[in-house]
Formats: C-alpha cells, structure tokens, sequence
C-alpha cells in the first residue's frame, strides 16, 4: 500500500478523497481528524452522500 494515501477515503459516488491531513474546514473538521472520528452524520462535500458511502484508499 502506498504510504501516502494509507490513511485517505475515497468517496465511492464522486472523485472526492478524504485526506485526514487536511480535513474538511469548511465542515467543521479540523487538519489531523482520521475518517474514523468524522461524525456520523458528516456529508461528502461534494456530492452529500454520508460516510457509508466511502471506501479506504488502497493506492
């Protein structure tokens, strides 16, 4: 596994990645917040589906 993207989430409805080094600011999660501590209820800033619709990134 690429050690760069070891940590990231790939939306599977958008080409939108969760990359925990920066969060999602405008969202109200901060640099540094893994996947696994994002709210439930937290929403793909793109297309606004929820976290179940994301996978680990594996390259």
């Amino acid at each position: 596994m690429d050690n760069e993207n070891k940590n990231k989430y790939i939306c599977e409805a958008c080409p939108y990645i969760y990359d925990p080094k920066k969060g999602d600011p405008e969202s109200g999660i901060l640099p540094g917040t893994p996947f696994e501590d994002i709210p439930d209820d937290w929403l793909c800033p793109i297309c606004k589906v929820d976290k179940t619709h994301f996978k680990k990134a594996d390259k």
